[in-house]
């Protein structure tokens, strides 16, 4: 029996640290707000589920009393998100909004001549939580079922149960680090990183991370030195101490046949107000340049500035999804333009059935 007690003791140690590692969960509260449960909640039901940035879109343009409370609340617990925690405010979703009755504050409505009678204000309490979803993209869930037969892992690497979460936030940060590094140092005009993919393999001293990228010549252009400057960045925002970093950069030769770097493309056509329709044939284009099999292209949000959100999607060539033996790389990516936020979905058939 004591032995029995201690491994459930152990069992809830652990799941308590597990707990405690994973916090990607923001809460916010506000008390009583001087308005009826019944107005906000029909307001809380419009941006539940909803990503922070579409969201703060949805309050600033609906044109009920209500938005406004609810909008500095969530905007509040985005910046705690941020500070606090280290979040980025691009993977926020409202996971959760609720709210509850308050008390019933007694008034007096003043009237002409020294009148007045009494009124009842009702109030609630507002309660949201914010989730990172960095780690939990499509693109991953899409690209799993095809790991070991057309697919590799980008990631490799051992860790104890427990400090499993800990790997996967620490390659987020380093696939953060070096985007945002090539996005301040690149000079192109259209927009397009040109990084397909960032490998990482993780030893006891020793940290190998491989980028593929479709134009490095943008990169290192006038500064050879950019590789170690980009070492020396991320050892600076990880803290590496006990461990080596190194870094490489590969080139690939058909570079728009990589699904990254077309929603790159794409995206970069739809901020400077290009119709989704030229963006879609015009990298329909590029990819067969690259010698794909077949592409699909899906757009979802205000396109050319509508008012009613639509999906549109374009196919050309063969992109059989119901296989796993083809070689289809897929990308989820979203765009932000005047007119809100736009998702891109986009698969290539890289390589047929044997």
């Amino acid at each position: 029996m004591t032995n029995m007690l201690r491994n459930k003791n152990k069992d809830l140690e652990v799941r308590k640290r597990e707990k405690e590692d994973i916090k990607t969960e923001v809460y916010a509260l506000s008390q009583s707000i001087s308005m009826s449960a019944h107005k906000a909640r029909r307001v809380l039901d419009q941006i539940r589920g909803r990503s922070y940035q579409e969201t703060l879109m949805i309050l600033e343009l609906m044109p009920y009393r209500a938005c406004y409370p609810i909008f500095k609340l969530i905007y509040s617990a985005a910046a705690n998100a941020k500070h606090n925690m280290g979040l980025n405010e691009e993977y926020l979703v409202i996971i959760k909004a609720t709210v509850n009755e308050g008390t019933t504050v007694k008034k007096l409505k003043p009237r002409a001549r020294g009148r007045s009678y009494p009124i009842k204000r009702p109030t609630c309490h507002i309660t949201i939580v914010l989730k990172d979803i960095s780690l939990y993209e499509e693109s991953v869930v899409e690209n799993f079922i095809r790991l070991g037969t057309t697919q590799g892992h980008h990631s490799l690497w051992f860790a104890q149960p427990k400090n499993y979460s800990k790997g996967l936030q620490e390659d987020q940060k380093i696939r953060d680090c070096i985007k945002n590094y090539v996005q301040k140092n690149m000079r192109i005009s259209s927009g397009v990183e040109g990084i397909a993919r960032i490998e990482i393999q993780k030893r006891i001293d020793l940290i190998q991370i491989i980028i593929h990228m479709g134009f490095p010549k943008l990169l290192v252009e006038g500064k050879p030195r950019r590789i170690e400057e980009l070492q020396m960045n991320v050892q600076k925002e990880l803290n590496y101490v006990n461990r080596k970093l190194n870094i490489a950069i590969t080139r690939i030769t058909k570079p728009y046949g990589h699904p990254n770097i077309l929603a790159e493309f794409i995206a970069g056509q739809l901020r400077n107000r290009v119709s989704f329709r030229k963006a879609i044939k015009k990298a329909i284009e590029l990819t067969e340049q690259a010698d794909t099999k077949g592409i699909q292209v899906q757009i979802a949000g205000r396109i050319d500035g509508k008012e009613i959100a639509r999906v549109e999607w374009i196919r050309e060539g063969r992109v059989p999804l119901q296989t796993i033996r083809a070689k289809i790389d897929y990308c989820s990516y979203r765009v932000r333009t005047i007119w809100g936020i736009r998702h891109q979905n986009l698969d290539i058939c890289r390589r047929g059935i044997k």
